[in-house]
C-alpha cells in the first residue's frame, strides 16, 4: 500500500470544492498545484500552461519559496520531459528524472529532484497544461519511484477536474471582460451626455455674455460667473469619469492602495469631503478584490452625484478571513422600498449581484434625511 497523508479523502473533497469556485485562472492554477502536492504528499509541485512560442504563458509552483523561485530565473521552455507531457499527452512516472535521456539539466538555484510524476491536463484534444510532482515523501528503495500507479490514477482524476476548472475560469474571465467592456461603454455614454450638456450650456451662456457685454455689463458679468461655474462642473464630470474608466491597478498595488488613490482623486474632484481608512486587510482572491473595488465605485458615484453629501467616508477592514467594506454619506438619503417600487435602483441591483457573485452579501441602510450606509462583506479565500 502506498503512503498517503491521513487527510487524503478530505483533501480530495477540499481540492474539488476549491476548484469549483468562480476564480481567475491564476488562482485556479495555484489551487490545483497546492491540492496535487497535498494529495500525493510530494515535496514539490508545478503546473505549466503553454504559450504558442515554445515556452510557458504561466508556470505556478508549490514547495518552492519566493526567494528560490526568483533565483531560479526565467520560466522553463517546453523541452525534455515537460515537452513529452505537452506533446505526447501521456503520463510520465520516473524513478529519477535526472537519469532520463530527455533530461536537460536545471538552473543552479533549482532544488534537487529525483522521483517524478507528471501528466497533461487535457480538454478533449486540446492540452491546457501539464502537472508535475517531484520527491514523494516516503521511503524509496534504491532505483524505485516513490509515486505509485495509485498516485498516477489519483492525479489523473484531479487533472480531469482541473481541466474543467481551468475552462470555467477562462470563461469566467471572459465574462468579466465583457462586463467591464459593457461598463466602460455605459460610462462613455454617461460621459458624453453629461459633458455635452455642460458644454452646450457653457456655449449658450458665453454667447449671452458676449451679447450683453456692451449694453448691460452687470448682467454680462453674471453670465461670465455662470460660465466659470459650468466649466468647473464639466471638469468635475471629466475627472470622475477618468477615475471610473481607468483600469484599476489591483495586480500591481493591491486593493487598499488602489482604493486610497482613487478616493484621493475623488476628494480633489468634488466639493464633498471623501475619506478612506483601510485596516488589517490581507490579500484576497482577485475576483473578490475587483468586486469590492467596483461596489465602492458605484456607491461613491451615487453619494457624490445624487445625495448632496458634504462628507463620504469609506472604510475597509478585515472580517474573519475576508473583508468588510462600508461607504457612509451624510446626504439626503432615500427610502429603499420606494426606490424599488419606482423602478429606480441607483445601481443597487448591480452591487448586490457583484457581492453575491463572489460569495458575499450587501446591505443598504438609508432613510430620507438620514444619509446612506452601504456595507459589503466577503468571505475571503
Amino acid at each position: 500500500m502506498s503512503h498517503r497523508p491521513p487527510s487524503g479523502l478530505a483533501a480530495v473533497s477540499a481540492a474539488l470544492l476549491a476548484m469549483s469556485r468562480p476564480l481567475e485562472v491564476r488562482d485556479v492554477l495555484k489551487t490545483i498545484v497546492a491540492s496535487a502536492r497535498e494529495l500525493l504528499d510530494a515535496e514539490y509541485a508545478a503546473l505549466g500552461v503553454p504559450d504558442d512560442h515554445g515556452g510557458f504563458a504561466q508556470f505556478v509552483v508549490d514547495g518552492v519559496s519566493d526567494e528560490q523561485w526568483r533565483a531560479i530565473g526565467p520560466l522553463p521552455r517546453q523541452h525534455g520531459v515537460l515537452a513529452a507531457m505537452l506533446h505526447e499527452a501521456r503520463p510520465e512516472r520516473l524513478a529519477d528524472v535526472r537519469k532520463d535521456p530527455r533530461f536537460g539539466g536545471w538552473p543552479a538555484a533549482h532544488p534537487d529532484m529525483s522521483d517524478f510524476l507528471g501528466l497533461p491536463i487535457r480538454d478533449g484534444d486540446a492540452t491546457l497544461g501539464a502537472l508535475f510532482l517531484a520527491n514523494k515523501r516516503c521511503p524509496k528503495p534504491e532505483g524505485s519511484c516513490g509515486f505509485t500507479a495509485e498516485d498516477e490514477e489519483l492525479l489523473s482524476i484531479l487533472a480531469q477536474h482541473a481541466a474543467i476548472a481551468l475552462t470555467n475560469a477562462r470563461l469566467y474571465e471572459r465574462s468579466r471582460e465583457l462586463t467591464i467592456a459593457e461598463e466602460r461603454s455605459r460610462l462613455a455614454h454617461e460621459l458624453h451626455d453629461a459633458v455635452s450638456q455642460k458644454l452646450f450650456s457653457l456655449r449658450l451662456t458665453a454667447q449671452a455674455a458676449t451679447a450683453l457685454i456692451d449694453r448691460d455689463p452687470v448682467r454680462a458679468k453674471g453670465e461670465l460667473h455662470q460660465v466659470a461655474a459650468l466649466a468647473a462642473e464639466a471638469v468635475d464630470e471629466l475627472r470622475a469619469a477618468v477615475v471610473e474608466l481607468r483600469p484599476a491597478a489591483l495586480d500591481e498595488d493591491g486593493l487598499v492602495a488602489t482604493l486610497r488613490t482613487q478616493i484621493q482623486v475623488l476628494d480633489r474632484a468634488h466639493a464633498a469631503r471623501v475619506t478612506f481608512t483601510g485596516k488589517g486587510v490581507r490579500a484576497l482572491p482577485a475576483a473578490q478584490e475587483e468586486a469590492l473595488l467596483r461596489v465602492s465605485q458605484e456607491a461613491l458615484h451615487n453619494a457624490l452625484r445624487h445625495s448632496g453629501a458634504a462628507h463620504v467616508d469609506v472604510t475597509l477592514t478585515r472580517h474573519g478571513n475576508g473583508a468588510r467594506l462600508r461607504i457612509t454619506d451624510d446626504g439626503g438619503g432615500f427610502d429603499p422600498a420606494e426606490t424599488r417600487q419606482a423602478g429606480r435602483h441607483l445601481g443597487l441591483v448591480s452591487m448586490r449581484d457583484r457581492a453575491s457573485g463572489v460569495g458575499g452579501r450587501l446591505t443598504v441602510e438609508s432613510a430620507p434625511g438620514k444619509g446612506t450606509t452601504i456595507e459589503m462583506e466577503i468571505p475571503g479565500g
